[in-house]
């Protein structure tokens, strides 16, 4: 009677023992948090050659249409299901990069990079001009912005910080494709680029 006893404690104890295990994760199937409408893209603090003049760029993309959407790897299988639970199968045909250019010290890093640049640095920030480079494979083409805003103070009040909406529509595209948004001096010089990617 008690050799029954201890060989039901024993079960009972080994089944909880079982279950406080945790169980091994599964490497194979990935669930990352549900995405947001709007995604920090970085930042980028860059050094003005000769006057030493430090600007900083700093980069969000607004894109609602990905609010909630989780991105679920499995193996070479990964994608972006929507809150609906379907598959995405285009990237959102709409968004946004909200970037901000400043003279003043917003980002602790020391500069990345330099860019000789003579003029005065507050009309550089007046005169940033901004493509889309989408990239699909190996193949690469130039999109123009639908609309490019200045947002908050207007252009003309001098003032050490600009923010910019580059708005685009880039029509049907897979949603395998990586943009790349190159901005660029009146010049013509590249001073910074944000990636928007989703797989």
């Amino acid at each position: 009677m008690r050799t029954k006893r201890l060989t039901k404690l024993t079960a009972t104890l080994l089944a909880f023992a079982l279950l406080a295990i945790p169980a091994w994760p599964n490497s194979a199937v990935d669930v990352a948090p549900s995405l947001r409408g709007v995604i920090p893209a970085g930042y980028q603090v860059i050094r003005l050659q000769p006057s030493g003049t430090v600007i900083s760029l700093l980069g969000l993309i607004e894109c609602p249409e990905i609010k909630g959407a989780r991105q679920v790897s499995k193996g070479l299988d990964s994608r972006i299901v929507l809150p609906d639970g379907n598959t995405m199968q285009r990237f959102p045909r709409h968004f946004s990069f909200r970037i901000t250019a400043s003279l003043r010290k917003t980002v602790i890093d020391p500069p990345s990079a330099s860019l000789q640049y003579s003029h005065d640095p507050f009309d550089l920030l007046l005169g940033l001009k901004f493509k889309l480079r989408d990239y699909d494979a190996l193949v690469s083409k130039e999109l123009k912005p639908e609309s490019v805003r200045m947002i908050g103070v207007p252009a003309d009040i001098p003032y050490d910080e600009r923010v910019f909406r580059v708005s685009f529509d880039i029509g049907e595209r897979p949603v395998t494709d990586r943009f790349m948004l190159e901005i660029y001096t009146a010049d013509g010089e590249q001073l910074g680029r944000f990636c928007f990617e989703l797989l």
